[in-house]
């Protein structure tokens, strides 16, 4: 953790937008994947995006606009500069009475980005046991290690595709969330859309599919496939590359050594 100085500390923590204000639902933001932050250092609060950061909502439109992104950045730098005193800020705060009985989605943007800020999460929970708190997340290690052994009860999650950790997913046992072309292919698929209501995501069917953005560069580099689809042609085509060069090596190394037959024979 940083000693920087804290400025710019946020008075307000959970926000609403309109979607959200619309269920009931309150926000809890930080910026979107890597940056650089005022203060000159650098973040990545999704180490396990893969192709969603391609295609990322959270980094277009009025996330990009100056005083939000500075909002979300100014929550980023209370965690990593004080974490203790975050965590302490919004446990006060979600002592409201308009918290009682609602939902929370932690990272409207942003993802469990460490096991300490992740483990601070899970504490918040606890604390908060009249409050209800969902998210979305690709972070599938430490969840299965930290969060899966004993979750609070007032928590839930769906796994996202399009991660790095997609392979370790397993729709028959996880709850798991996909982004898709449009409504059609969700149907298609079987899937249940969360369209109606972002809470679908938990409480509804366990397959969550989630309609594309109608963000044309966006939608031009999802080409009509799944995020899942769309990774697994990603990893894919990684792997075939570490194995040619593994191929490449192995035949340097062959190649450098000397024929048997030329070495000298021991007395």
């Amino acid at each position: 953790m940083s000693s920087s100085p804290a400025v710019g500390r946020p008075a307000r923590l959970l926000t609403q937008n309109r979607e959200m204000r619309q269920i009931g639902v309150w926000n809890w933001s930080l910026p979107a994947w890597a940056g650089r932050l005022a203060d000159g250092r650098t973040y990545n609060t999704c180490p396990s995006a893969g192709v969603c950061a391609q295609a990322c909502y959270a980094r277009h439109g009025t996330y990009t606009w100056p005083v939000v992104r500075a909002k979300h950045q100014a929550n980023l730098m209370y965690v990593l500069d004080d974490l203790a005193g975050w965590r302490t800020a919004m446990v006060d705060e979600l002592g409201a009475a308009r918290f009682r009985g609602s939902w929370i989605r932690i990272h409207d943007s942003g993802d469990f980005f460490s096991d300490d800020y992740l483990l601070a999460w899970l504490d918040i929970c606890r604390t908060r046991p009249d409050t209800n708190f969902y998210a979305y997340t690709k972070e599938v290690s430490r969840f299965r290690s930290l969060v899966e052994p004993d979750p609070p009860a007032n928590f839930l999650w769906v796994y996202s595709y399009g991660g790095k950790q997609d392979a370790a997913l397993n729709p028959a046992v996880d709850r798991v969330a996909d982004v898709f072309p449009d409504e059609a292919a969700i149907v298609e698929a079987g899937w249940a859309s969360q369209e109606a209501s972002d809470l679908l995501a938990v409480l509804g069917p366990q397959l969550v599919g989630v309609p594309a953005n109608r963000i044309p560069r966006y939608l031009k580099r999802l080409a009509g496939r799944r995020f899942s689809e769309w990774q697994a042609e990603v990893d894919a085509a990684r792997s075939a590359r570490r194995t040619r060069l593994r191929l490449v090596i192995d035949n340097t190394r062959s190649e450098a050594r000397p024929e048997r037959g030329g070495e000298p024979r021991a007395a």
